[in-house]
């Protein structure tokens, strides 16, 4: 696939985004842009939610994870469950008993200001450093595939990326944030599926002989329970680093 056709894939997804915030913020006002006017549609919040669970890095660096510790990466995921139901059956009942938007309005009301502003600034710059790593990562990998070839350089793919990412989110605020991490979403989730059917196709084999194969070849390993083990040690380093950089 030539890179021209990939970057036509990448404007039009940007300009999709950009129409989407367009229709989205007509007529918002700062209770639409902060907190949606307390009406979202749950289930697209929900399904928005995979998608910032994941980025580009999950597509990059899990593979390679895989390849060294099996399916370790998936206790992670577990972890994202449990820690999914905890926040919607203890927090947030207790987010709209209080009429809060957010744990450091309840910071503050339990603790005091400096605790609500303590608890701001180290999600500030752990979700700075964070974002900075998987933007990074992802124009990288633009780079490398697409726009290294069309004689595009790095600083002005940065450049028009913040941009985008810029006007769609201040376009609507949170209103505009719903739909465009469902529409993310929605996009990864095809990706994911068109790459693993691509691969299946190129090895010559169904689902069922490439997890027999990965079976074979210890691949399919989730839990490691060995403390003896290098691999445990990995497992729980390569876990927290990628739950850092989310």
């Amino acid at each position: 696939m030539s890179a021209t056709l990939l970057f036509s894939f990448v404007i039009g997804y940007f300009l999709i985004l950009l129409v989407v915030a367009y229709f989205t913020s007509r007529n918002s006002n700062n209770d639409s842009f902060f907190i949606g006017n307390k009406n979202s549609n749950w289930m697209l919040v929900a399904f928005g939610m995979i998608g910032t669970s994941l980025s580009g890095v999950t597509f990059v660096s899990v593979p390679g994870t895989v390849g060294i510790s099996g399916f370790a990466y998936f206790q992670v995921v577990i972890g994202y469950v449990i820690g999914y139901v905890l926040i919607a059956f203890v927090l947030l009942p207790l987010y709209y008993r209080l009429n809060l938007t957010s744990i450091y309005h309840y910071l503050q009301t339990r603790f005091g200001i400096v605790s609500y502003k303590t608890g701001a600034l180290f999600f500030i710059i752990s979700r700075t450093l964070g974002a900075t790593a998987r933007l990074y990562l992802v124009i990288n990998v633009l780079q490398i595939f697409i726009l290294d070839k069309l004689n595009v350089p790095f600083g002005a793919t940065t450049f028009v990326i913040l941009l985008m990412i810029l006007l769609y989110t201040f376009e609507g605020g949170v209103k505009t944030i719903v739909f465009t991490d469902t529409l993310q979403t929605s996009f990864m989730l095809l990706g994911l599926i068109v790459t693993i059917v691509y691969i299946m196709h190129n090895m010559g084999g169904s689902l069922g002989s490439v997890m027999s194969e990965l079976n074979e070849k210890g691949l399919s390993r989730i839990f490691n329970t060995d403390v003896n083990s290098s691999a445990f040690l990995l497992n729980i380093f390569l876990e927290a680093r990628l739950s850092l950089l989310r």
